[in-house]
Order: C-alpha cells, then sequence, then structure tokens
C-alpha cells in the first residue's frame, strides 16, 4: 500500500510547537486528513485546534509497512509523533 505522508505542526500551550505525520492512504483527500488530524489532537487532550494547510502538508508518498497498513486499514490513518506529542 502507498500512504501520503502529511508533515504536521500544531501549537501548543507555552509557545511549543507539535510535530507529528498524520500518514493516510493514498488518494485520501486533505479534508479526511485534517479530519484524523484532529481526532489524533482531541485524543490527546487538544480540543479545538485548528488543522489547514498552515499546519498539515502533503510532503511524500512511500510505501506502507505492514503495522501502518493494518492500522489505516482498521482508523484510516496512522500516526508519527515527532516532537512535543506527550
Amino acid at each position: 500500500m502507498k500512504v501520503s505522508v502529511y508533515d504536521t505542526y500544531v501549537p501548543k500551550k507555552d509557545n511549543v510547537i507539535m510535530h507529528f505525520d498524520i500518514l493516510v492512504e493514498e488518494g485520501t483527500s486533505e479534508e479526511k486528513v485534517y479530519e484524523y488530524g484532529k481526532l489524533y489532537l482531541e485524543n490527546k487532550g487538544i480540543a479545538n485546534s485548528k488543522l489547514t494547510t498552515s499546519e498539515c502538508n502533503f510532503c511524500h508518498i512511500e510505501v506502507a509497512p505492514e503495522n501502518v497498513k493494518n492500522e489505516i486499514a482498521s482508523k484510516g490513518f496512522f500516526i508519527i509523533e515527532m516532537e512535543n506529542c506527550n
């Protein structure tokens, strides 16, 4: 499965920037990517964050490993936490 990777930066409290990647099946609409990103943020306790092309940009396409494919098949997306996600 080929996946699209969206590089995402969201401001948190105290001017800390949260950096994570959203991986979705290639061809997924940007609107759906933003929905997945907002769901992830809500699960992290960060509600009402805006997620647009200013915070979330398409980066590249890659072939997904098995664990990523399985999670995308069940949830629709996979998150790679990069910086300040906890």
